[in-house]
């Protein structure tokens, strides 16, 4: 389990332009200041991932993502109260561009799901806001559920490649990444 010295360490690294790994519900993942483009950028290079396929962000309530929930219908309100907090990702529109464009992609909405882990909501509390969610992997390569499979992991790769902190701890288990659901269409875009 994160241990305080872990939680304070993230909330420097993030504080600083870094980029840290936790558990999700089902993986462990990166995570970044999705306003410090600097630390975006280099999440995206860790991941070797293009900024056209945008990032989730990641929250502890729905209060920190606010901005971006203010002009739902209550319909969709009542969609995300169904479903947060817990391992389900909403596509929800930014017309305003509150989000970075290097987060939310080529797309006019940003993915964003108020986490069921309590360690990763926490983290979420104790920064403030939203954070970069995304597996704790290279493109292409199978993500990591443990705290070990990341470790060992890690130590083959240069330290360039490695996060800035590592927050410790077991995932909730689930066997997939989080579902995602766009709110206006209700499409699934990913099972």
């Amino acid at each position: 389990m994160a241990t305080f010295r872990q939680m304070i360490q993230a909330q420097i690294t993030l504080s600083q332009g870094g980029v840290i790994t936790y558990p999700t519900e089902a993986v462990y993942g990166y995570g970044c200041d999705p306003f410090s483009q600097d630390a975006v950028a280099r999440l995206l290079a860790i991941k070797d991932r293009p900024w056209q396929k945008g990032l989730i962000l990641i929250a502890a309530n729905q209060e920190q993502l606010a901005p971006l929930l203010s002009d739902l219908t209550p319909e969709q309100q009542q969609q995300l109260d169904d479903t947060w907090p817990g391992p389900v990702t909403w596509l929800v529109p930014d017309p305003q561009d509150l989000v970075p464009r290097i987060v939310k992609g080529e797309h006019g909405s940003v993915a964003v799901r108020v986490c069921g882990h309590p360690l990763a909501r926490r983290l979420c509390e104790q920064w403030g806001g939203p954070i970069v969610s995304t597996s704790a992997n290279r493109s292409g390569e199978a993500p990591c559920y443990t705290e070990l499979s990341l470790r060992q992991r890690l130590q083959h790769l240069p330290l360039w490649y490695q996060p800035d902190a590592i927050v410790g701890g077991p995932t909730l288990g689930l066997d997939k990444p989080s579902v995602i659901r766009d709110l206006i269409t209700g499409d699934i875009i990913r099972a």
